[in-house]
């Protein structure tokens, strides 16, 4: 187990299926954007750092960054944490006033 292996707590294995199942789901319906984004946000910074910190400046065959999906994810739920779900979210109320 990655988390075992990098000197953490086994239960903490339990916050990947917030991070990666629930905030996402989060993230499609539009409830609590912000929170679910920092969530997603956050896991993102855990799987660099316990499974992919080897592959930080590496390249793959085709010459695209080793990280790429990662940053991907990480920039994108940043942006969202910034802007919030927009009109369409099923939680409309701004809880960051």
């Amino acid at each position: 187990m990655v988390f075992a292996q990098n000197g953490l707590p086994k239960f903490l294995a339990y916050a990947v299926y917030v991070g990666e199942v629930i905030a996402p789901l989060m993230l499609v319906i539009g409830f609590r954007t912000r929170l679910a984004s920092l969530l997603l946000g956050g896991t993102m910074v855990v799987v660099v750092i316990t499974a992919a910190m080897d592959k930080i400046g590496t390249l793959t065959e085709v010459g695209a960054w080793s990280l790429e999906v990662q940053a991907l994810f990480f920039f994108a739920a940043v942006a969202l944490s910034f802007t919030g779900g927009g009109k369409y979210a099923a939680s409309t109320k701004n809880t960051w006033d």
